[in-house]
């Protein structure tokens, strides 16, 4: 028996959207439609509803007449992916440490922050990057609003494949894990507004981090 039309749209979008995240689909690569259709084992109708799909989410942007390309994210890119992150990170904390399952939340940011911090010292780069998307992504969850989970997804997202994370400064992530911890106790303590405070200063200070560290001509590693 066949798939439906969108789950196979559904198959082709979670792989593209994986590649694009991991940098196996460089920043600038050309992506075609028939190659896809070949790695995958799919016609083209699921894999251009795929890449539309993408491109509407800021993955991808389509150039007319030359086709889809992963997008190259330059420091203004970086600088408005950060300024909204403030915001919705805030707006995601302040409805988090307000909500009535606020504990279970705490207990699972606390295992995070705990296996956080066994990264750090490890100098385990990578492993704390996705587990700094984990905690984020558990206080987005737990806001309780679909589209601001959405949003907030896509932003983590393009940072990542921009390679536009502090998480990579020198210094930065040990810092990060201190307004982590900050975060929590406000969610915990059910403080909607010093929680949103919390959060949108510790997303300020990493794009500031970040930008001081490209400033003194500092790099990025990709993380694999």
């Amino acid at each position: 028996m066949s798939l439906p039309r969108s789950t196979l749209s559904n198959l082709a979008y979670a792989e593209l959207r994986r590649a694009i995240l991991s940098g196996r689909l460089a920043q600038g690569t050309h992506v075609n439609v028939r190659p896809l259709c070949e790695e995958f084992g799919l016609s083209a109708t699921p894999v251009k509803a795929a890449l539309t799909a993408l491109e509407r989410e800021g993955f991808l942007v389509l150039h007319p007449h030359r086709g889809f390309f992963v997008p190259e994210v330059d420091r203004g890119d970086m600088q408005e992916l950060y300024e909204l992150r403030e915001v919705l990170d805030g707006i995601a904390a302040r409805r988090a440490a307000a909500s009535a399952d606020r504990a279970s939340l705490v207990v699972k940011l606390r295992e995070l922050l705990a296996a956080q911090t066994a990264t750090v010292d490890a100098h385990d780069l990578s492993g704390y990057g996705d587990l700094d998307v984990r905690f984020h992504q558990e206080i987005l969850e737990a806001a309780g609003n679909g589209r601001l989970r959405h949003v907030a997804g896509n932003m983590i997202g393009q940072l990542r494949f921009g390679r536009a994370t502090s998480a990579l400064v020198p210094g930065r992530p040990s810092a990060a894990l201190v307004e982590h911890a900050e975060i929590v106790a406000a969610i915990d303590n059910g403080q909607q507004r010093q929680a949103e405070r919390l959060a949108r200063r510790h997303v300020r200070k990493s794009a500031n981090a970040l930008d001081r560290h490209l400033n003194r001509g500092g790099k990025v590693t990709a993380m694999r």
